[in-house]
């Protein structure tokens, strides 16, 4: 079933109200008709099963067949917090990370980073991420769609994950897997966990230092170096097989 996302004022008195580019997608591209059944998410959690009713040319009324509580989050909320890669591997890394049930994605500027961005590049590049977001959400069936953030300094995104209850830092220099199996297990229900990847040329020492003093625990992913983009996909998939299977 096609999943379309919603503001929560566009669901009322028993009806759903889709509009922007979803509208155009519904018509021409799916060519979807009256009586057709999708999914519709406001961003809060809240799925409504639906039935379309009519098609218009900016919108579409859809009523409402069943409401329900969203059944695809995962039940704490990760934050990845990924040092800006080269290229266009930022895209892949957004796409499998909201596959994956990241909550939110913080792209950080290291002292190894080679991108630069201006200010005009980083409002292009942040919104086209946040519709890579949009469109990994729809595909993966998402309730909500983890947003992009603006581009933060090391610093501030230390700052920003101060009151997180766990938070990691894959370093190659962490030995043994037995503290990455205790911070894992740490993580439940509720938390908000902070997952901190270096660019291409990794974090330095003293980033690494910066960060233990934050809190953020430095953690081993086995005896082999990963790259930028896979690295953070592996922890997501590691906490969220943990989550799941609990």
């Amino acid at each position: 079933m096609y999943r379309f996302f919603v503001e929560e004022g566009q669901i009322e008195q028993g009806e759903a109200v889709i509009t922007g580019g979803d509208v155009n997608h519904i018509r021409n591209v799916l060519r979807m008709r009256p009586g057709d059944k999708v999914m519709v998410s406001d961003g809060k959690e809240r799925d409504y099963c639906c039935r379309l009713k009519e098609i218009g040319c900016d919108r579409v009324i859809a009523d409402i067949l069943e409401e329900k509580p969203a059944e695809t989050e995962l039940p704490a909320r990760l934050y990845l917090f990924q040092g800006l890669p080269k290229s266009d591997k930022m895209e892949l890394i957004i796409q499998k990370a909201v596959e994956l049930g990241v909550y939110q994605v913080i792209p950080v500027v290291t002292r190894r980073a080679v991108v630069k961005l201006d200010e005009k590049k980083e409002e292009a590049k942040v919104r086209r991420w946040n519709k890579i977001a949009e469109s990994a959400a729809k595909q993966s069936g998402r309730s909500v769609i983890p947003q992009v953030t603006v581009v933060m300094s090391f610093k501030e995104a230390l700052t920003f994950a101060g009151g997180f209850e766990v938070k990691v830092i894959p370093f190659e220099h962490a030995r043994g897997m037995d503290g990455t199996r205790q911070e894992f297990g740490r993580i439940g229900p509720g938390m908000d966990v902070g997952i901190f990847i270096g660019p291409e040329g990794g974090f330095e020492d003293e980033e690494i230092a910066l960060a233990a003093s934050a809190g953020v625990r430095a953690v081993s992913l086995g005896r082999r170096i990963l790259r930028t983009e896979t690295a953070g996909l592996m922890v997501m998939s590691v906490i969220g097989y943990l989550l799941e299977t609990r």
